[in-house]
């Protein structure tokens, strides 16, 4: 009886120790047989102290299958695009009787003077070309493609 005690407070103590990850699942209304995971980008740079965080359902898998490689865009270039849509984008988070404001929920701080890095570069401009083909938008003149 002792025995059997004893083997049972351990496998409880197994039990209660493991880890349990809780994985959120996201239906893609497109497509509602697929099941899509939370996508949180979140990227930090020692060098540069900046981060952004991107937190879109779908955007994850996007960005991997569909967008141009990293190294496709120059830096430049990404700087120069981030520039205009990110003012685009503001503009209309600052007119909400215009513009949805459910599709432009926080202003984006970008300063054009500031080098924030390749990585945050390539992630903000594919955000925004994902945001404009996701959400039938146009934020500049440039027409959103791939």
């Amino acid at each position: 009886m002792k025995n059997v005690l004893n083997i049972t407070v351990v496998v409880l103590i197994l039990f209660f120790s493991c880890k349990s990850y809780n994985t959120k699942q996201i239906i893609d209304h497109d497509n509602p047989n697929a099941i899509v995971k939370s996508d949180t980008v979140s990227i930090s740079s020692d060098e540069t102290d900046y981060e952004i965080i991107i937190i879109e359902p779908g955007f994850n898998q996007w960005l991997y299958g569909t967008a141009r490689p990293r190294g496709y865009y120059s830096q430049q270039f990404l700087e120069d695009r981030n520039a205009l849509l990110v003012q685009n984008w503001n503009m209309r988070h600052y007119q909400p009787g215009t513009y949805d404001p459910n599709l432009y929920l926080q202003p984006i701080d970008y300063d054009r003077r500031t080098d924030y890095g390749y990585e945050v570069n390539y992630l903000l401009y594919n955000y925004f070309i994902y945001f404009q083909l996701t959400y039938n938008q146009q934020l500049t003149s440039f027409i959103p493609r791939i």
